[in-house]
């Protein structure tokens, strides 16, 4: 009798295991079944298919540049003495900006001009003599040779010695400055960088089909990245008259700055080639990213009672990100915008937001 009750007890506890690991088992059977059940559908993203009258602007991006740009060189050799401006400083044309020194230029300035006090002297005693037939006329026109000769070189190192002071040439602002008092400088050397941002030009690029419609002297709205509520008046100065490589043509906006020159050269600007012509009728659109691999395939899916239906389409033209729909959809239908990776024709799916 002792040794069948240790026997019950084992039998009793195994019995309780099995038990245990079969409920367990049908919990888990269960909850998978539950799992599978809700992961028959496909969540997605929607929108509606609409009819409007389309957006025909078009936006062109590029980027301002200054109406003048000047490296300011030095004409002559030698130490700065006084540099008169600094960055960001205005300037107007003529203003003196540095003074080279000149003391070498002001004897070659002395020498020259006696040179030519002298040669004009020689010149005239030669006219006299040869009227009295003192010398030749030979002699008499070497001697007009020896004036003029001289006449150039005394005006010519007059220029070098206004060349020693450097003076702005156009209106603007001083966006760098190269030389400090003491520099040594040679014919050559980059003094200044002037820059006139009073107005700008917006380069941008147009292709075939819009730059048909764009005049030179037409008006264009444009706006910077940097103040996108901001609109600046600009005027098309300039349409190339050849397609670049990739087959657009280079525009040439100019556009008069404020008169807080907010406008900087370098910043990214959008012109609006604003649609002229007869009012637009009403089409029927889809966004852009409702396609199956791209606009060209021209297939959508179609949502109805949650259920994904492979649609074959025509479409027509692209308004940015909205695609005509010439054929295959109605107004109201809802098409699928995100998530088509995951369906196939029949796939149950479910709306998110």
């Amino acid at each position: 009798m002792k040794k069948i009750l240790p026997i019950i007890v084992i039998i009793a506890l195994v019995g309780l295991g099995a038990y245990i690991l079969t409920k367990n088992k049908e919990k888990n059977e269960a909850e998978t079944a539950v799992v599978a059940q809700k992961n028959t559908t496909v969540a997605v993203r929607v929108d509606t298919v609409k009819t409007e009258v389309p957006n025909l602007d078009y936006l062109a991006n590029g980027t301002f540049e200054a109406k003048q740009q000047l490296d300011f060189p030095a004409e002559n050799s030698g130490r700065v003495v006084k540099v008169l401006v600094d960055e960001g400083d205005r300037v107007r044309i003529g203003q003196v900006l540095a003074v080279i020194k000149g003391d070498q230029l002001n004897i070659q300035l002395q020498n020259a001009k006696a040179a030519y006090e002298n040669a004009k002297n020689d010149a005239q005693r030669y006219e006299n003599a040869f009227k009295t037939g003192g010398v030749t006329k030979q002699q008499l026109d070497q001697s007009k040779l020896a004036l003029t000769n001289a006449k150039a070189q005394y005006d010519q190192t007059k220029i070098s010695l206004g060349d020693a002071s450097i003076k702005s040439s156009i209106n603007g602002i001083v966006n760098k400055r190269n030389i400090e008092p003491g520099s040594v400088v040679s014919p050559g050397t980059v003094l200044f960088e002037l820059v006139d941002v009073s107005s700008l030009k917006l380069l941008v690029t147009v292709p075939e089909a819009q730059v048909a419609a764009l005049q030179k002297g037409a008006n264009v709205k444009v706006t910077a990245s940097v103040y996108p509520d901001k609109e600046f008046d600009g005027k098309i100065t300039f349409i190339a008259p050849k397609a670049d490589g990739s087959l657009n043509f280079p525009v040439e906006i100019t556009i008069a700055n404020n008169p807080d020159n907010e406008l900087k050269a370098g910043m990214y600007g959008t012109a609006v080639f604003s649609a002229t012509g007869s009012k637009q009728a009403e089409v029927t659109t889809i966004p852009r990213n409702s396609f199956v691999g791209g606009v060209g395939n021209n297939q959508v899916f179609v949502v109805k009672d949650s259920v994904a239906k492979l649609t074959k389409i025509v479409s027509g033209r692209i308004f940015g990100e909205e695609v005509e729909v010439l054929k295959g959809l109605n107004t109201g239908d809802i098409v699928v915008t995100s998530g088509q990776i995951n369906l196939s024709d029949g796939t149950k799916v479910s709306i998110t937001k």
